[in-house]
C-alpha cells in the first residue's frame, strides 16, 4: 500500500481524538469516510500519551472494517482497555497526544537476522504466547535487531532468547507511524 497523505494522516489523528472525546461524552462521534484510503480495510494501533507519559496502546493486525473505523475503535480501546493504565479521563484531554500506526499485514520471517530496525515491527508467537512491538519502539529505545527480538519475546511473556527456538514464529510488519509531536 502507498503511504498515507498528510491530509489522510491528519484525518486519522482527528478521528482517533474525536472517538476518545465522544466516548468521554465531550463531543459527538466523528463521521467516518466512506471512500478513499481511509475506507480501505487495514489494521492499526493507536497510542495515547498524557503529559508525555504513555497511557494506552492497543491495536489490531486483522482489518475489521475500514482503516478509519479501526482507528476509532482502537483509540477508545487504548483510552479505556489497556490493563497497564487507568482509563483516560476528561481531565486528561488537555494534555492528550495521539499517535496512529496504520499497519501492513504481518509476514513470517524465515531468518530473524532479516529484521530491519526502523522499518519492521515484530510479532513473536510461541504456543499461547504472543507479543508485538511497533517499529518505532526499537528506534525510540536505541535497540539493534537482536535487542528488538529479545524485547518482543519478553512482551510475549517468553524468555528473551525464545526467538532462537525453532517452534517460535517471528513475523515482521511495516507501519505508517505518525502522531501529534511524533515524526516517523
Amino acid at each position: 500500500m502507498t503511504p498515507l497523505s498528510p491530509a489522510e494522516r491528519a484525518a486519522l489523528l482527528g478521528l482517533a481524538r474525536g472517538a476518545v472525546l465522544a466516548h468521554l461524552g465531550l463531543a459527538p462521534a466523528p463521521a467516518l469516510p466512506e471512500t478513499g484510503a481511509l475506507a480501505q480495510p487495514r489494521g492499526a494501533f493507536v497510542t495515547l500519551h498524557v503529559s508525555g507519559e504513555l497511557r494506552g496502546c492497543i491495536g489490531s493486525f486483522r482489518p475489521q472494517g475500514s482503516l478509519a473505523s479501526t482507528v476509532a475503535r482502537m483509540a477508545v480501546a487504548a483510552a479505556t482497555e489497556d490493563p497497564r493504565f487507568q482509563p483516560v479521563a476528561a481531565d486528561d484531554v488537555a494534555a492528550l497526544a495521539v499517535a496512529v500506526s496504520a499497519l501492513e499485514p504481518p509476514r513470517r520471517l524465515a531468518d530473524p537476522k532479516a529484521v530491519e530496525v526502523g522499518r519492521h515491527g515484530l510479532v513473536v508467537k510461541k504456543g499461547w504466547n504472543r507479543g508485538a512491538l511497533l517499529p518505532k519502539v526499537a528506534v525510540e529505545n536505541g535497540w539493534d535487531a537482536e535487542a528488538f527480538l529479545r524485547h518482543t519475546c519478553l512482551k510475549a511473556g517468553l524468555p528473551p532468547a525464545a526467538w532462537r527456538e525453532p517452534d517460535c514464529e517471528i513475523e515482521a510488519f511495516e507501519a505508517d507511524e505518525f502522531g501529534e509531536g511524533f515524526e516517523a
